[in-house]
């Protein structure tokens, strides 16, 4: 398949349904470790938590969802099952929490229902959904089918993940810090100014340079599963 220069207006407006936080697929129910974070004053300011959402995303994010994400794109293309399987296997393995685990597979699950009804009438679509489905799809893997089905390329799609998965993080610190909206709007500005920066990373990581070590994240993660009070599910 060969991957546009510029978006069509139909890919440009499916990439923004899937960026959405409207999507019905629970993003919006996980913090992915920041109350834990707020819970142990780590996080109390507008200005900690635009530096730990932006570290997130250059740290975890770039270096590991996006880069799978990126690298998944040809393989959907192509219908390279075994190398789809290995980069799901890979994204599934490196949780390093129980509840990180529970939000890749909730998200990915979510979203293959998602895709079954979107493309119900397109035979090689379902073909492809169907396969995911059985492989207990994490997140980043069903998100790439997703974009690749629109018809956009690779950067265009990581641009349109990281800005949905930056949505959901900001809304969590304004519930959680907590802030106002309009602090959750600069951080919001800032983190799109960072965000094609990430994308380009992410796009030139080969296999070995994958990462998935964020070994404090982990840790407030892993706490939270205990938290005496929380608002979210991560």
């Amino acid at each position: 398949m060969n991957t546009p220069l510029h978006l069509t207006a139909s890919s440009f407006l499916q990439l923004m349904w899937l960026a959405s936080p409207a999507l019905p697929i629970g993003g919006f129910s996980y913090s992915e470790g920041l109350e834990a974070a707020v819970n142990a004053a780590l996080v109390t300011t507008e200005v900690e938590a635009s530096d730990w959402i932006v570290e997130q995303l250059q740290l975890t994010q770039s270096r590991g969802d996006m880069a799978a994400i990126a690298q998944a794109f040809p393989a959907w293309a192509c219908n390279d099952t075994a190398r789809l399987a290995q980069l799901n296997d890979w994204v599934r393995h490196t949780r390093e929490s129980g509840e990180l685990r529970l939000q890749t597979e909730q998200m990915g699950r979510s979203l293959v229902e998602w895709l079954k009804n979107r493309y119900a009438a397109d035979n090689a679509a379902q073909t492809q959904v169907q396969w995911l489905a059985a492989q207990d799809a994490s997140y980043p893997m069903a998100f790439a089918l997703a974009a690749h089905l629109t018809g956009a390329n690779a950067r265009d799609a990581l641009l349109a993940y990281a800005f949905g998965w930056a949505e959901n993080m900001v809304q969590a610190a304004i519930k959680a810090v907590p802030l106002g909206q309009s602090a959750g709007q600069r951080i919001l500005a800032r983190l799109a100014q960072e965000i094609p920066a990430a994308a380009e990373h992410a796009l030139a990581l080969p296999d070995a340079a994958r990462q998935a070590f964020s070994p404090m994240l982990a840790i407030l993660s892993a706490r939270h599963e205990h938290q005496y009070s929380r608002l979210f599910r991560s």
